[in-house]
């Protein structure tokens, strides 16, 4: 038993009868939920509005997984009026607090109905237009495609996590060229829901922030039919990444690790990446994004504070080269001064992957070490891209990937020779 508990099913007793009122539907759209009172409407019209002009012969539910929001999210939620053919449900999930329960909820839901497919959007999207419906839907319903990941134009300071970690490492793993593993808009057919629903991980941290990179990985490892949507803008309510970001940052990064644990066998004999399929709109950067503001020094701040409550570990853990340069950017004053090279934040990923695979007692405790030396790479990358437009700034994002590439054989040698590694991390840890 995991440590919140075993739930065995995500949805209340009301829910499951009304599935069994409503009996079958063709698509299920599933919008997991907490404290968006103000744009919940939003998304549940459009997604309405996106079905009706997609086909209006599908049979669709149109499910609300809240997570227990203490405003008035599912009471608008309620008030959308939608097609007559278009079935709304409301409802709180059952299981631990997080996106993954809402998740779970949603492919129970796709089985009971025996939907053939299913799409999911954020709950605080803004710029969602009824062609993501189909943008989505047509890749599974059409081309037989059993996941589909979306792809968007972001603000260049938003998703930091994605552009500086979880893009990069998940092509250089795994081969693919998925540019947002864990962009929250995914579509995926009634068979991968089935797999995803019958995993035993609702009572572990996949159940809260580590749901789409799961989701996503699964799919790649498990030879599942993939490809991407390209969306449009994504705006949404981003965070400020240099105050907001700590818990997801945690739970993101912890599922990310661990999967690379279970699946090495794969990841280690993959050299490159391929671009995989894509659909969508043609010109992702027709239009600059709505800005993110990033707080350049608090960044290197957190970096700052953080390298003198860790030095004397980081120093066990991070090869002598890149501990040399982060010594020096503690000291640094000038921000423009302040430059961490995608070589030495590589390698120092790949350090930390590594002695988190040898260190399974630690997991918590190496991520929170971790956490402003991700600082430090989002304060570099501030700092670069001051002056670029968010399409300028992405060029440097897939130059950061080629890089991770070039050097996993770096992260093998590491990870192949850590245990005496990480018994002396762990050392300095007492």
């Amino acid at each position: 038993m995991g440590k919140f508990g075993k739930i065995h099913s995500a949805m209340r007793p009301p829910v499951a009868r009304r599935m069994e009122q409503i009996g079958k539907a063709d698509v299920v759209i599933g919008i997991p939920c907490f404290n968006n009172v103000d744009t919940i409407a939003h998304v549940v019209s459009t997604a309405s509005k996106g079905l009706k002009e997609y086909d209006k012969s599908l049979r669709a539910v149109i499910i609300v997984s809240d997570g227990g929001s203490t405003d008035d999210t599912r009471e608008v939620a309620r008030e959308v009026e939608l097609a007559p053919w278009q079935e709304l449900i409301v409802t709180i999930y059952r299981g631990p607090g997080g996106k993954g329960s809402a998740f779970r909820l949603i492919f129970e839901a796709v089985q009971r109905l025996g939907a053939q497919g299913c799409v999911v959007f954020d709950s605080d999207l803004r710029s969602i237009t009824p062609d993501w419906i189909r943008y989505l839907l047509d890749p599974m319903l059409v081309k037989g495609y059993d996941f589909v990941a979306p792809n968007y134009a972001r603000s260049k300071y938003d998703g930091t996590i994605t552009n500086n970690i979880v893009y990069s490492l998940t092509r250089a793993l795994y081969g693919k060229r998925i540019r947002q593993p864990i962009g929250g808009d995914f579509g995926f057919r009634d068979t991968l829901a089935r797999y995803y629903s019958e995993q035993d991980v609702w009572d572990t941290d996949v159940a809260r922030y580590g749901i789409d990179i799961w989701m996503t990985t699964m799919a790649i490892t498990q030879g599942f039919k993939i490809c991407q949507a390209n969306l449009g803008l994504k705006v949404h309510d981003a965070k400020d990444p240099a105050t907001d970001l700590g818990f997801m940052f945690r739970q993101v990064v912890i599922t990310l690790f661990r999967i690379m644990g279970v699946s090495e066998h794969i990841w280690k004999k993959i050299r490159g990446s391929q671009p995989v399929d894509s659909f969508g709109q043609v010109d992702l950067w027709a239009q600059e994004p709505e800005a993110v503001q990033a707080s350049l020094s608090k960044l290197i701040s957190a970096y700052q504070t953080g390298f003198h409550l860790f030095k004397s570990t980081w120093r066990d853990l991070i090869d002598p080269e890149s501990f040399k340069l982060l010594h020096h950017l503690a000291r640094v004053r000038n921000v423009r001064n302040f430059v961490l090279p995608d070589e030495v934040w590589v390698r120092i990923l790949y350090d930390f992957a590594a002695v988190f695979h040898h260190l399974p007692d630690h997991h918590f405790k190496l991520v929170d070490l971790m956490s402003p030396l991700y600082y430090a790479r989002v304060g570099s990358f501030v700092a670069h891209t001051q002056k670029m437009s968010s399409r300028e700034a992405e060029t440097l994002v897939e130059e950061q990937a080629e890089v991770f590439e070039t050097h996993k054989d770096y992260l093998i040698d590491r990870w192949e020779s850590g245990e005496k590694w990480g018994r002396q991390v762990e050392a300095s840890f007492t």
